[in-house]
């Protein structure tokens, strides 16, 4: 029992390095990492090197699965992008094999802990990215001190044979037992490796698992393959969880990771005895700096192989078929037939152990798009039933109404899903955006209440079925394409660096809609006292005062994007037609 908890200490520890490490890195390069996987992804090999660069970074190709899904959900990158991704993520995780097949030839304790003490400093007196550096190496230390522990708890298999024989015996008899049946002992094995990454949540710590047992003799090479192989399964069950609840190609994105590696063990399972030959012949004939002869180190040095092989050929192998992989789980998750609405609820997505933090924010920023565009799509039906007072407009009033009822859910999630992010540690300057985006939502919220309140007025006016002053009319058709002016503004300026310029530019709208709201009250009491319909000149100036207000919530949303982390001078990415729904 007590062997036992301190396996599960040495895995925690490992565990716990993994997550300070990865948010540590994340915090440190988030920026730029969004920037690479959402730009340096443009072809299948570009996406690959991507994966592999981003995971061998973070040491986790969970985290950057979830990230995936995560941009693919928020339309940074597309499902053919995302796959190439998924394709490195899984070659980059076999460096984390490497590292802990190393341990019997290095004393990775004597390094844990001068990483771990040149990090703490960093983490007391440093802000910002010194700061979350400093965060990265106290990670690294600990997964090495967690590896080291791991391997001192789990005994070898004679040391166990003199301690505690009659457990030792017992375990290999089972070992025996189950790698007895052939070919079905293949996928109970690969299943265990399944099952493993599932519990641990961690293919990194499942492969930390394997290479501990198998280098001290409790399993050999065959068993000990198949497990890694069950691991690569294993894995895919992190990005389908994160997918739930998000759009149709992330979905997809979770679904591809998951057909990619069932394609793979599937035709290794095929060779997998020559294949295994092959990798300790190969492992046997490495130079010497990768030999180790101490307690099976060569047998984790093979597994190790095994693992970075597999993942190559099957990318390599599949890497031309990627089109068809996307016409596959394309066909597996259907789009939202036409004239279907499917609410798009903001879900925060997160890892079991490793929280992608920062890199959550993209699917704020995606949510608060949609926000903007249907703010668009309101004011233009909005005008568009000004305009036509003679047509029935009553399918657009609904559809305005729900549009409305939409805004007002968005405004919850993403309000939710900010306050979610502004719980974890984040640096200066994210924190600080997060707090406009939340005023940002709010303001664009107000603005759909005030369309809405437009249209009702609107619709009062025309079943009054009095004459308007077709001067007011004018005058109020211009005002809504002012309005127009500005909502358009602050769409296409969303998450950009504001200018001077700009800024200037949305105060002269704003002082340009007070005007037109001052002269259409002065015309309509004018009209008043020369004996005009009072109700009709009391609508005409209470639609000019919702416009108005609309105009000032507009400059309040350009001034917080002072305060927005953005590229200078960088493209707006292209925001989410808004589809009104029914």
């Amino acid at each position: 029992m007590l062997i036992f908890l301190t396996i599960l200490g040495s895995l925690g520890v490992f565990l716990f390095g993994m997550k300070v490490m990865s948010e540590g890195i994340q915090k440190a390069a988030g920026d730029r990492m969004r920037y690479v996987m959402a730009t340096m992804t443009k072809n299948r090999f570009a996406a690959l090197f991507t994966g592999f660069s981003t995971t061998c970074l973070m040491q986790s190709s969970s985290v950057t699965t979830v990230i995936t899904v995560s941009f693919v959900n928020a339309g940074l990158l597309t499902l053919r992008e995302a796959i190439g991704v998924i394709m490195g993520a899984n070659l980059g995780t076999t460096l984390t094999a490497w590292i802990i097949a190393f341990v019997p030839k290095f004393d990775l304790g004597e390094i844990a802990l001068p990483l771990i003490g040149l990090g703490i400093p960093m983490l007391f007196i440093g802000r910002g990215k010194p700061r979350s550096l400093g965060e990265s190496l106290v990670g690294f230390g600990l997964v090495f001190l967690g590896l080291s522990l791991l391997r001192a708890a789990v005994p070898d298999i004679h040391q166990a044979m003199e301690t505690n024989p009659e457990f030792a015996t017992r375990v290999q008899q089972l070992v025996t037992a189950l790698g007895g049946y052939g070919f079905f002992s293949l996928v109970l094995f690969i299943v265990f490796g399944a099952v493993l990454t599932v519990g641990l949540q961690s293919s990194s710590a499942a492969m930390a698992v394997t290479i501990t047992l198998a280098i001290n003799g409790w399993i050999d090479f065959n068993m000990s393959a198949a497990i890694v192989l069950g691991e690569n399964i294993g894995t895919t069950v992190t990005a389908w969880l994160a997918s739930l609840g998000a759009h149709a190609n992330a979905k997809r994105t979770a679904r591809a990771h998951l057909v990619f590696n069932v394609i793979g063990v599937a035709w290794m399972l095929a060779v997998f005895p020559f294949f295994a030959g092959f990798t300790e012949w190969l492992a046997a004939r490495l130079p010497e700096a990768f030999r180790n002869n101490e307690l099976g180190g060569d047998l984790a040095i093979a597994l190790a192989l095994f693992h970075t092989l597999f993942n190559f050929c099957n990318s390599a192998l599949l890497i031309g078929f990627t089109p068809l992989l996307a016409t596959i789980v394309t066909r597996w998750v259907k789009d939202p037939q036409e004239g279907e609405f499917v609410p798009e609820r903001l879900r925060f997505i997160s890892q079991g152990i490793v929280d992608v933090g920062e890199l959550n924010l993209p699917e704020a920023e995606s949510a608060i798009r949609r926000m903007a565009g249907l703010n668009q799509e309101m004011m233009d039906r909005f005008v568009n039933i000004f305009e036509h007072p003679e047509e029935d407009r009553s399918t657009d009033v609904e559809e305005l109404r729900a549009m409305e009822r939409l805004t007002d859910e968005m405004l919850s999630d993403i309000t939710t899903y900010l306050v979610r992010s502004s719980t974890h540690r984040l640096d200066e300057g994210h924190a600080q955006s997060v707090a406009a985006m939340l005023q940002v939502v709010s303001e664009m919220e107000q603005v759909a209440d005030c369309i809405s309140r437009l249209v009702k007025l609107v619709r009062k006016k025309y079943r009054s079925a009095k004459e308007f002053d077709p001067d007011a009319n004018a005058r109020l058709l211009e005002f809504a394409h002012t309005i127009q002016e500005f909502i358009a503004f602050y769409r296409t300026h969303l998450f950009r660096r504001v200018t001077d310029a700009d800024l200037e530019h949305a105060q002269r709208l704003e002082e340009h809609t007070d005007r037109m709201r001052k002269s259409l009250r002065r015309k309509a009491t004018s009209r008043m006292r020369e004996n005009g319909d009072i109700e009709a000149e009391l609508l005409n100036i209470d639609i000019g005062v919702q416009m108005e207000r609309i105009g000032n919530h507009a400059l309040n949303i350009v001034e917080e994007y002072r305060y927005i982390e953005g590229e200078d001078g960088g493209e707006v990415p292209p925001a989410p037609a808004a589809s009104p729904p029914t």
